[in-house]
């Protein structure tokens, strides 16, 4: 009996050991949980390492915002470039003489003459002038002079045509135009007279030769025809 107590005695004993076995098997196990803890903590600022790797695309995406807002506000800027460019251009002094002298050939026209040189015309100057050919004319040797003030139509140079007129200088209020002149055995293409020069002035709104015109017709003489 005294045996069996002492190995009953002694088996509470390894079976105490045993428990301090284990005891110091879960405080060495416990350890790694700390480890396993920290790598948890360390994980952290991975955590915060990857939220700011999100963010830096974040700001990538609004700088490829800001970029395309960019490229969109340079598009804006450039789609009424065009029309800008065109709105000057339709204000310009070019296209605006063009029209004015458009309408003054409509003038010409209904008189049934065609202008022979549209860049006589100049819309700037107070006295204008385009020289016309008689419509449907063969050999366009009949001309006449259409003048006009501001672009109201004026008169004539005069009520009968001239076989060849052109204009050898203008200014603002006078307009030099030169004749050709005709012996009496010339032929339209070949006129041996030289050329007559008659500057027309206005004068208070009238229009005035300050030279006379050579005669239409002439059988002794030097005529415009």
């Amino acid at each position: 009996m005294a045996a069996l107590a002492l190995g009953v005695t002694g088996g509470a004993l390894l079976g105490g050991c045993g428990g301090g076995t284990k005891t110091v098997s879960v405080s060495e196990v416990a350890a790694p949980t700390t480890a396993t803890s920290g790598a948890t903590t360390a994980s952290t600022p991975t955590r915060a390492t990857t939220t700011s790797t999100t963010h830096a695309p974040a700001t990538t995406t609004t700088e490829a915002s800001q970029g395309t807002g960019g490229q969109s506000a340079s598009t804006t800027r450039t789609a009424p470039a065009p029309a800008f460019t065109e709105t000057d251009t339709q204000s310009g002094a070019a296209p605006a003489g063009a029209q004015a002298a458009a309408a003054a050939s409509v003038v010409v026209v209904a008189h049934g003459y065609t202008p022979t040189d549209l860049s006589d015309y100049h819309p700037t100057q107070t006295l204008r002038v385009l020289v016309g050919a008689r419509t449907g004319s063969a050999d366009g040797y009949a001309q006449r002079a259409f003048f006009f003030l501001d672009g109201r139509y004026l008169g004539t140079d005069s009520s009968q045509p001239s076989a060849s007129i052109h204009v050898v200088s203008q200014s603002d209020t006078e307009v030099v135009l030169a004749y050709a002149l005709y012996r009496s055995h010339d032929s339209l293409c070949c006129p041996s007279g030289g050329q007559a020069v008659v500057h027309f002035q206005l004068n208070d709104g009238t229009l005035v030769p300050l030279q006379p015109l050579p005669p239409v017709n002439s059988t002794t003489g030097l005529a415009r025809q």
